[in-house]
């Protein structure tokens, strides 16, 4: 029990997420308890608009919880100032903008920002890091390419890079494979599956990939409009609760196989 305890990276108790606007609060999700452990790939399913991208920003404090608590390596997301959060967590989101005229190199090394001195230098263990991303990444041969030489898929494992030489507990991913064709999205979520082993990092993705998510998490997130449901693939499968996210009339959850088919 103490070492389950000892490796949970994040956990949230009764998390309410949502909107306040002129005195009025508009409720996306409530009584969220999940829990992130350490070395584990996480995906976040759930329908279109159903609040995916709100919760990611809750739990990365760029948006405030409208109730509930959310704690990172045990520690209140409230009261990390912003260097320190930094070092614990690092994002990926999908309207994160960037220069493309950097290289792939200068981009992964804005991770090394949180550590870097005033005047921004890398030091040798900072660029000992970005070389081990690199690798860990499979971009040493890109390493001088500009960032608008890069396919799509190229330049989102470039910016998974960056948040991998951040060197944090937590990597968080908003919609990473947007815009990807099929075997490059199951080439990306394999990625983070073999980071999440090799690098022994919690990574919290959401996806519409939940077939790809199914076979290839540990744990996953199940956003309904009723409730958010955190456990193993096996066990939700087993719980019927992926057969709660679509209307039936067009697609159902095939159990014996783990994958949606059109009716």
């Amino acid at each position: 029990m103490k070492d389950s305890i000892k490796n949970i990276i994040l956990k949230t108790e009764n998390l309410s997420i949502g909107y306040t606007s002129k005195n009025k609060v508009s409720t996306i999700a409530k009584n969220i308890n999940i829990e992130l452990k350490q070395g584990e790939l996480i995906g976040l399913v759930g329908a279109n608009g159903i609040g995916k991208s709100t919760l990611l920003k809750t739990l990365s404090s760029i948006q405030l919880p409208l109730s509930g608590s959310i704690y990172l390596n045990k520690k209140p997301l409230k009261e990390y100032a912003s260097v320190e959060l930094a070092k614990n967590m690092s994002l990926v989101l999908t309207e994160q903008l960037m220069s493309k005229n950097l290289s792939v190199f200068e981009i992964i090394a804005l991770g090394r920002q949180p550590y870097t001195n005033w005047i921004g230098n890398l030091s040798d263990e900072d660029i000992s890091i970005i070389n081990q991303t690199l690798e860990h990444t499979n971009l040493s041969d890109l390493k001088l390419r500009k960032c608008f030489e890069l396919s799509d898929g190229q330049l989102q494992k470039v910016m998974i890079a960056r948040a991998l030489a951040q060197d944090t507990d937590l990597i968080i991913l908003d919609e990473p494979t947007t815009h990807l064709d099929m075997y490059h999205k199951a080439y990306l979520l394999k990625l983070l599956q073999k980071l999440a082993k090799q690098t022994n990092k919690t990574i919290l993705f959401s996806s519409h990939e939940i077939d790809l998510a199914i076979q290839l998490c540990d744990t996953m997130i199940v956003m309904t409009e009723s409730k958010v449901t955190s456990d193993t693939p096996c066990n939700l499968i087993s719980k019927n609760t992926f057969e709660t996210l679509f209307p039936k009339d067009l697609i159902t959850f095939d159990k014996k196989t783990g994958r949606f088919k059109v009716n």
